[in-house]
């Protein structure tokens, strides 16, 4: 992880357990989830559409999408 990143988006917030990084990732990907008519989400998309919120790479992705229980290359929501 960067550690240019602020201090709200590391530490998990209280009320659920996750962090601002974690949250924006669950949030683009219920939307592209809707998008797409329930179809799975190509990783891909995802990581392009949760960088115009968080600058992550691609290996972060991944690495937060496994802490989150996500699998697959289609990612279901």
């Amino acid at each position: 992880m960067s550690s240019l990143r602020g201090i709200d988006e590391v530490i998990p917030d209280a009320r659920d357990g996750l962090t601002k990084t974690e949250r924006t990732i669950l949030y683009v990907l219920s939307e592209t989830q809707k998008e797409l008519g329930g179809r799975n989400v190509p990783t891909v998309m995802l990581y392009g559409r949760v960088l115009e919120y968080v600058n992550i790479s691609e290996q972060e992705l991944n690495l937060y999408l496994d802490r989150l229980g996500v699998k697959g290359n289609g990612l279901p929501g």
